[in-house]
């Protein structure tokens, strides 16, 4: 991102680490391995191995400390790219968004809100370990039911409107003529086909990232970056709705996993229906569809 010239991203939409931790090199080690770590690795429910989930609470004072900082750098590095009034984005976990989410509006970018993933896994709603006869009645953590995705813009050049005609940014794209994008958006956890497709730990499913990237580009022109592309679901939504896109991965096994599954995931129908569309529009967006991996 810092060798990009400036100016020349329309929006970013990416799943970050979100402890940046769970990510490391020993920490994804441990996660193959299947053992240890900061990744929490759940028992077998009714003969169903459940997915491993890394554990927030384990991280120090100075490893949120850290965790700004990458941040905070992160954000020069995406306002350094971004058109003026280009929207980020971001993935992140109630724990830990208000570390996101500061160091990001300290570097100059607006808050526009959160979108909000109402999404129920098996998280949270254990009662206390080894003891949780004696305190069958409490609940350590309430059981996750949502998943937040700050949403941040970078200032416009004047007017929203002086924006969109110079930049193409400044706002969301509609769902239709009768009906805005909103901030609450219902998601089924990721199915288990998408999951044979690319097997990354945090991959998101297309029925949700399709509206959100859809929603990221206001006329429908311009490049989507994903600086952690992961599994490749944000790329994949992308080439689903028409956009041109920019995927950087950093683990080789990941980037590996992602170009194989993009082409899948974007032909993948989440509703079974094969005349579904992420949205109204009878052709698709200008540009075209290509796509870059970094």
């Amino acid at each position: 991102m810092a060798q990009r010239q400036p100016n020349t991203i329309h929006t970013i939409v990416t799943d970050p680490p979100y402890g940046l931790k769970e990510y490391t090199p020993e920490e994804k080690a441990k996660l193959r391995r299947g053992k240890g770590g900061v990744w929490r690795m759940p028992p077998t429910l009714n003969g169903c191995a459940r997915r491993p989930l890394p554990r927030f609470t384990v991280l120090s004072e100075a490893e949120k400390s850290t965790l700004k900082d990458f941040f905070s750098r992160w954000a020069v590095q995406a306002l350094h790219v971004l058109v003026p009034g280009g929207h980020v984005f971001i993935a992140t976990n109630p724990l830990l968004s208000h570390i996101v989410y500061s160091a990001m509006m300290e570097v100059g970018f607006e808050k526009r809100g959160e979108i909000i993933r109402l999404v129920q896994t098996l998280r949270g709603g254990d009662r206390p370990k080894n003891a949780h006869l004696q305190f069958n009645d409490v609940t350590v953590m309430p059981r996750s039911c949502w998943e937040p995705w700050g949403l941040f813009r970078k200032p416009c050049q004047g007017r929203v409107q002086d924006n969109l005609r110079k930049w193409k940014t400044g706002g969301l794209r509609r769902i239709s003529d009768n009906q805005p994008f909103c901030d609450v958006i219902q998601s089924a956890p990721t199915r288990p086909v998408e999951r044979h497709m690319a097997s990354h730990p945090s991959l998101k499913p297309q029925a949700f990232m399709r509206q959100i990237v859809r929603a990221s580009l206001p006329v429908g022109e311009g490049v989507l970056l994903d600086p952690f592309m992961g599994g490749g679901s944000t790329i994949a939504a992308a080439v689903a709705v028409s956009y041109r896109s920019i995927g950087i991965e950093s683990d080789p096994k990941f980037f590996a996993m992602a170009r194989q599954a993009i082409p899948q995931l974007a032909a993948f129908v989440p509703t079974g229906d094969p005349a579904w569309r992420p949205a109204r529009d009878e052709d698709p967006a200008p540009g075209g569809q290509a796509t870059r991996f970094v």
